[in-house]
């Protein structure tokens, strides 16, 4: 058996769907004997983890499953292996620094 990271990408529509587009991007681990057998794998738990449900306004909410869009194996699980990588323009470096920054000091457990 292989490990694979995959990307699930879901659809939220609340109400009457009059927002702003939104989605939920979920990398999945996924224990398959081929790529292909992750692919089908992570479809099927996908589609398994589509929802409706009422929010706290009284609207529908829906998550629909959209598609599977990366499977990338995993050599070894060993400490430190990489998982997933993006690559990501900004338009103004300092501003995403800073952002990366508080991102971080939001994560830091105090004593």
């Amino acid at each position: 058996m292989n490990w694979y990271v995959t990307k699930l990408i879901f659809r939220i529509i609340s109400g009457d769907g009059n927002h702003p587009a939104q989605f939920d991007e979920q990398l999945r681990l996924i224990n398959a004997d081929t790529e292909q057998t992750a692919f089908e794998k992570a479809n099927r738990i996908g589609a398994e983890l589509q929802d409706s449900f009422s929010n706290a306004q009284k609207q529908m909410v829906k998550w629909q499953f959209v598609d599977v869009t990366e499977i990338n194996p995993i050599n070894s699980l060993t400490d430190g292996t990489e998982l997933h990588y993006q690559i990501h323009e900004a338009p103004d470096a300092d501003l995403y620094i800073a952002w990366a920054h508080h991102r971080s000091a939001l994560l830091t457990i105090k004593n």
